[in-house]
């Protein structure tokens, strides 16, 4: 049985929706997004650790300083992807020493 963790997608829709907040104030808006793109990247790797994690953090970071991209949920797909598409589990295994 899968875990979904809601607070993640809660706290992603929070920073969707702050990054289409920027994109309607009309003259300050592009300038907001030069510092939000960094704090949204950083966010992104915390909240998903891991390859999955980085390479999502430097999607977003795209997305957040291309001009007009910020429709995109960025959070809220990466949460999809998590826990309603990805279907492999992030194992990681260790080798276990064993004396013949």
């Amino acid at each position: 049985m899968r875990v979904l963790n809601y607070n993640l997608l809660f706290k992603g829709i929070l920073f969707d929706l702050i990054g289409v907040a920027t994109m309607s104030i009309p003259v300050v808006g592009p300038f907001l997004d030069l510092a939000w793109a960094p704090y949204a990247a950083k966010k992104m790797g915390e909240m998903y650790p891991g390859r999955n994690g980085k390479i999502a953090s430097v999607l977003v970071f795209i997305e957040e300083i291309l001009p007009f991209t910020d429709i995109i949920p960025s959070f809220t797909l990466m949460w999809v992807y998590t826990f309603l598409i990805k279907t492999e589990k992030d194992v990681r295994t260790i080798p276990i020493r064993v004396k013949n």
